[in-house]
């Protein structure tokens, strides 16, 4: 067995990498999103009017880190900050025995499907998980014909997210047995392929210089611009590559198969009732009104984060286009809403 599989391991002459190598690198930034989220979450929770608009935004914010990110390793290291870390490079042309560096165009189209596509896949994702939860509540607002045809491409994406992976795994497979130069269909879509690195490029690597600033105010702007980018760079990359191993356990422990545990051990505690209130809010606490339309509650219903009971349509509208508790600011999402059914109904 060993012996069958050892072509998948070996250094070949032309220094392609094997399947463990390209999908571990896979692996380590897919491993970086939910640890960082998590992290902003914890801050969210902490202190709701401080970093609540972290945990609202944590999708553009964590794009925009990611764009920098790699950005600055396509840029020195002609390969994206996973593929760096376990010693590969993108190459293009036929052969693999080329020299550092992508031309304009291959790096443009690296970057943006390095970023963009993770990006607006998570984008879909939150939307179809909406949706699902919009059916679950037999909640239907009024809707435009664009917003008809928006649904329905939702709707479709876990159709085309099926062809996707599809197409992945015999990408993969492909590339297993020879017949594929690239494992994945985002690097055939950028024109590239990945290499090990060798002796010459980690050479090339320590005498790049670096950039100088021309004079002039436009000349050093960019240059302070292009500064600060690299800086932020080296310092969140040098951060992960020591904290591989943390991210690794976070996603193991935020895992689907792990949630009922995480669910148990780090639930929020209910908050305590506001003590300072005055005669107007005390009388309506003690009444059935609703906290958002302060009129008497329809189809009571309680946020699981926060204990408060409002009513359906209310918080509904409200969680579902600010994500947070109206009293308290916690982080909240559609699921944490609980119907109350009292006897008389």
């Amino acid at each position: 067995m060993a012996e069958a599989g050892a072509h998948l391991t070996s250094t070949s002459v032309n220094e392609q990498p094997s399947i463990f190598e390209v999908l571990a690198q896979e692996s380590l930034m897919e491993a970086v999103r939910p640890a960082l989220k998590h992290a902003i979450k914890v801050l969210a929770e902490s202190n709701p009017s401080r970093f609540g608009f972290l945990w609202r935004r944590f999708d553009e914010l964590y794009l925009l880190l990611d764009l920098v990110l790699q950005n600055h390793f396509l840029s020195h290291c002609s390969a994206s900050f996973s593929e760096n870390f376990y010693g590969l490079k993108r190459a293009t042309g036929r052969g693999f025995a080329v020299r550092l560096g992508l031309n304009r165009k291959s790096h443009w189209r690296s970057l943006l499907l390095l970023c963009l596509v993770p990006y607006l896949r998570a984008k879909l994702e939150v939307t179809l998980a909406q949706q699902r939860d919009e059916e679950d509540f037999s909640i239907r607002l009024a809707q435009s014909r664009s917003q008809r045809l928006y649904r329905a491409a939702v709707a479709a994406y876990p159709y085309v997210s099926s062809a996707w992976q599809a197409w992945v795994f015999c990408q993969q497979m492909l590339y297993v047995f020879g017949v594929a130069k690239t494992h994945n269909p985002l690097l055939w879509l950028a024109r590239v392929r990945l290499a090990r690195l060798n002796a010459q490029d980690i050479r090339d690597l320590e005498l790049k210089p670096r950039p100088t600033f021309a004079p002039g105010g436009s000349g050093r702007a960019w240059w302070l611009m292009s500064q600060t980018a690299r800086g932020a760079a080296l310092s969140l990359s040098s951060s992960l590559s020591m904290g591989v191993f943390f991210l690794q356990f976070l996603e193991w422990w935020y895992s689907s198969e792990n949630q009922s545990t995480v669910k148990t051990l780090t639930s929020l505690p209910a908050p305590p009732p506001p003590l300072h209130l005055s005669g107007d809010a005390q009388s309506t606490s003690n009444t059935v009104n609703c906290p958002l339309c302060r009129r008497i509650r329809t189809n009571s219903t309680v946020l699981s984060t926060s204990g408060f009971v409002f009513c359906y349509r209310c918080i509904y509208t409200f969680v579902k286009a600010n994500r947070r508790c109206p009293v308290t600011g916690f982080p909240t999402e559609l699921q944490h809403l609980i119907k109350i059914y009292s006897p008389e109904s």
